[in-house]
């Protein structure tokens, strides 16, 4: 399950996706939160689960990784599930065990709740599949920008979050190597009960900090081998323009938050 997780992973490509200015992908992604949470019904949600699917069809990324990227979440979903599922009322029970009363309402919820989660860590993770680390620090850093007049550390703040999210695959892989290593040694990480299993974890993260560590200590050296001293005077390869295709995105995703609260006033489905 470890080699699966690909938050933080950027595949380069040449689609319109790719393409999208990075900070009119993030304000994307930020109006896509609220369609997410503004659905109230299978219909509005069922809209924006059929866009972002489009939009991985135009990225020409796999369908594959949209599996990848919900398999690691797949504890926490279930868990939201069981907990709508028992704990949400309603007036007629479906099904009566002991303690345990199932209503529909609660399995409605319940799978209406699992959807929203899909589809918000699937769109989430479009953002880092198709921008690159460099893309994205620059366009946190100038959509912050009016910040700076309140003195606030603008690109100290991106470059931080930018520099965490693109070691999340170098930590995944580090770990699956460490794990690998321990048990080629004799160690039994798999086996046991849950405090058994949780002390089995220590002799690999003890090298994982001791690794990550190291890699920070690297990373500061080379950043000061190159004369960085933060966001002052600093130049950029590539300048973020904007074009008639993001104005476009802009509009289309605004017109699917537009439908989606339309679709709560007057339900097609429940």
């Amino acid at each position: 399950m470890i080699k699966d997780i690909t938050i933080g992973q950027y595949f380069p490509g040449n689609s319109v996706i790719h393409r999208l200015d990075s900070r009119v992908k993030i304000l994307l992604d930020i109006l896509y939160l609220v369609v997410i949470f503004t659905a109230q019904s299978y219909t509005g949600l069922l809209l924006a689960v059929l866009f972002i699917v489009f939009c991985y069809i135009l990225s020409e990324i796999k369908l594959v990784m949209i599996l990848k990227s919900i398999k690691p979440i797949l504890p926490l979903m279930i868990f939201t599930g069981i907990l709508n599922l028992f704990f949400i009322k309603g007036e007629t029970p479906l099904f009566q065990w002991w303690v345990i009363t199932v209503y529909p309402e609660g399995i409605r919820m319940a799978t209406f709740m699992l959807i929203r989660v899909i589809a918000l860590i699937v769109g989430m993770s479009l953002l880092t599949y198709t921008t690159s680390p460099i893309m994205l620090t620059d366009a946190i850093e100038r959509l912050l920008s009016p910040l700076k007049k309140l003195h606030f550390p603008v690109h100290e703040l991106s470059m931080m979050m930018t520099i965490a999210l693109r070691f999340i695959p170098t930590l995944v892989e580090e770990t699956d190597k460490i794990m690998s290593a321990q048990k080629a040694r004799g160690a039994e990480l798999d086996s046991g009960g849950l405090i058994k299993k949780a002390k089995a974890l220590i002799p690999v993260l003890i090298p994982l900090f001791v690794s990550a560590f190291k890699r920070a200590n690297e990373l500061a050296t080379a950043m000061e081998c190159r004369c960085y001293r933060g966001g002052e005077g600093r130049t950029r390869l590539k300048q973020l323009k904007t074009a008639l295709r993001d104005y476009v995105a802009l509009a289309i995703m605004i017109l699917l938050l537009a439908a989606v609260i339309v679709i709560n006033f007057v339900p097609i489905l429940p």
